[in-house]
């Protein structure tokens, strides 16, 4: 009922943001130019004006994807600030790779802080003054709209709550209607009439908005209301409540001229997928390319370790359950299936996976490169493939997957990935049924920034090899 307003204040947001960080821009210049001169001097502003339609770019994705533009109805200073920061972080760090893939050698990397800092503080002034002054906006009179409730469950009274709550977004609850017939009044809230007098109603009351929280059973009898609002010109709205005990978002799509009602537990944001989908390619292509010779020489160290193939290939579980071939560096005797049933008994993991600390089977190699797991490098091949993405809920066997509870195979539901929550919080230290629990988190909360959150804690939980058996 408010998405065309939000996106007219989350787009107001974006040209202040956008006019913001140019000006941070320039402002980065003059502070180096000036205050720290008795470092080497700058070449002309013109020189650096070509990262522009960079930045542009750049930083549209790193503010939008840290959730710059969710607009609630509370204005947090503190929640803006760590956006703020997030962003200029991650928009400098991008913007240092593209100076370094152009070779522009000139560029100052005391020029390159200062703009991050100076577009840190830039960003967050600019929210303090103008997120208030959108929020005004969207109070004044002219853009309130009216909005009364149907229906007499516990269900109606909290949509009622939450729209008396979002009076910053322009919204101004009057009070319900009662799906019996005779009005009456729920603690101070007035109860306007029944929906056999609903007509009367909007007729006495300036009514734009009317929002149905009904049984399926009263839903089904509603058609001529919904024609009489129809007539009036009110928007009618129908809380979607067919299966209350679902945890899946609800989704409203059309098939050529067929609506479908749609119930979904994956993330929708197309475009956000498409990004997740890009990185994955340019970072796997880039760590292949740049770290094809220490991969070489891993290779090499596996060879002359021990007899037996360099990769190890398994089949693992992709996304929905979907086969695919999946490459490790080789890290156990080449009998090492075969030497399974001696060593099932010393398993210390519970559910189906096995795990255990020592495992004879494992190569000295093998278990060097399992501590730093170095020994998944060859994945990033599943993942430049498609079969795998950098961050995701990690593959299982299908030997696994065949024991796992029903509500433990939605982690399947995502694309796997070479690192994941569980891999930052412990790994084998963890509880089986906590480890699907930390699955089934990332998937309901995915977004490009838990992904980078993600990234960034593999980089210690790897070095030290936290969890690793």
């Amino acid at each position: 009922m408010v998405k065309k307003k939000l996106k007219s204040a989350a787009l107001t947001l974006y040209v202040s943001d956008i006019v913001f960080t140019a000006v941070s821009f320039y402002a980065a210049y003059l502070i180096r130019g000036q205050w720290f001169s008795t470092y080497e001097s700058l070449f002309p502003f013109s020189e650096y004006a070509w990262l522009m339609p960079f930045i542009v770019p750049i930083w549209t994705a790193a503010l939008y994807y840290s959730g710059g533009y969710r607009i609630g109805y509370k204005f947090s200073l503190t929640n803006e600030t760590a956006r703020m920061l997030g962003s200029s972080v991650a928009g400098v760090v991008a913007l240092t790779a593209v100076i370094f893939l152009t070779k522009s050698i000139y560029f100052s990397r005391l020029f390159l802080i200062i703009f991050g800092a100076v577009n840190f503080a830039a960003l967050v002034l600019g929210r303090a003054l103008v997120r208030p002054l959108v929020h005004a906006w969207m109070r004044r009179p002219m853009n309130v709209k009216n909005a009364v409730v149907v229906g007499d469950s516990p269900q109606a009274v909290r949509m009622a709550e939450l729209i008396k709550g979002h009076k910053a977004l322009g919204l101004n609850f009057l009070g319900f209607i009662s799906e019996g017939n005779a009005p009456e009044t729920r603690g101070r809230v007035p109860v306007l009439g029944g929906i056999s007098t609903i007509e009367e109603v909007i007729r006495r009351h300036v009514v734009d908005e009317v929002i149905f929280v009904v049984s399926r059973e009263k839903a089904a009898g509603l058609e001529d209301v919904f024609l009489m609002l129809e007539d009036h010109g009110i928007n009618a709205r129908m809380a979607l409540s067919v299966f209350p005990h679902m945890i899946a978002k609800v989704q409203i799509e059309e098939f050529e001229d067929t609506p479908l009602l749609t119930f979904t537990t994956l993330p929708t944001d197309e475009a956000a997928l498409f990004m997740k989908r890009v990185i994955d390619v340019v970072l796997s292509f880039v760590f292949l390319v740049v770290g094809a010779p220490f991969i070489a020489l891993i290779a090499l160290i596996v060879k002359a370790d021990s007899k037996g193939p360099v990769l190890f290939v398994q089949k693992r579980c992709g996304i929905n359950g979907r086969p695919f071939s999946m490459y490790k560096f080789r890290s156990m005797y080449i009998d090492a299936e075969k030497r399974l049933p001696d060593v099932r008994g010393l398993n210390e993991m519970d559910g189906p996976v096995f795990k255990m600390k020592n495992d004879p089977r494992i190569t000295r190699v093998g278990r060097a490169l399992r501590k730093m797991s170095l020994d998944e490098l060859p994945q990033l091949w599943n993942v430049l493939r498609g079969d795998m993405s950098i961050v995701g809920p990690r593959p299982p066997i299908a030997q696994e997957v065949a024991r796992y509870e029903r509500w433990q195979r939605r982690r399947l539901s995502m694309k796997p990935g070479l690192t994941c929550i569980w891999q930052v919080s412990g790994r084998n230290e963890i509880a089986f049924e906590d480890w699907m629990r930390l699955d089934l988190q990332y998937i309901d909360n995915w977004s490009l920034w838990l992904d980078f959150k993600i990234l960034v804690k593999t980089i210690p939980a790897v070095m030290f090899g936290r969890g690793a058996r």
